[in-house]
């Protein structure tokens, strides 16, 4: 049975996050429980290197969003930054970090946070 996406990167990537002290989502909670790490697809979401009846290949986008309480400036970004320095540290081998952007502050229902993306891509080949 060849591999899929979820088993072959999004599930390893999910592990290893796992190891970081915050709440990890692979989708956007309705709630946000802070801290929290969020994994969604970034855009673009696959790149194309190969497509043909016996192999498929290509790149995948992710962003892995930190968030933490917005509460005092330096506070919360002093949080931002352990956070986002503990998800770098735990991104499996084989996927490339790309850029960590500026964090902003973002409303999240009644609670406003800071937040930073990380994006990363790794490859996937599938076979037939």
């Amino acid at each position: 049975m060849p591999s899929t996406i979820l088993s072959a990167v999004r599930t390893p990537l999910a592990t290893a996050l796992a190891g970081v002290s915050a709440n990890i989502f692979s989708y956007v909670p309705e709630q946000v429980p802070v801290p929290a790490v969020v994994v969604v697809p970034d855009s673009p979401y696959m790149e194309f290197d190969t497509i043909g009846k016996s192999t498929f290949r290509c790149k995948l986008n992710y962003t892995i969003t930190c968030c933490v309480a917005y509460n005092s400036n330096p506070a919360s970004l002093d949080n931002i930054e352990q956070l986002i320095t503990s998800v770098v540290a735990v991104i499996p081998a084989g996927y490339e970090l790309q850029v960590v952007d500026r964090p902003t502050v973002t409303q999240v229902g009644a609670s406003n946070l800071l937040v930073a993306d990380i994006r990363v891509s790794t490859w996937y080949t599938q076979t037939a």
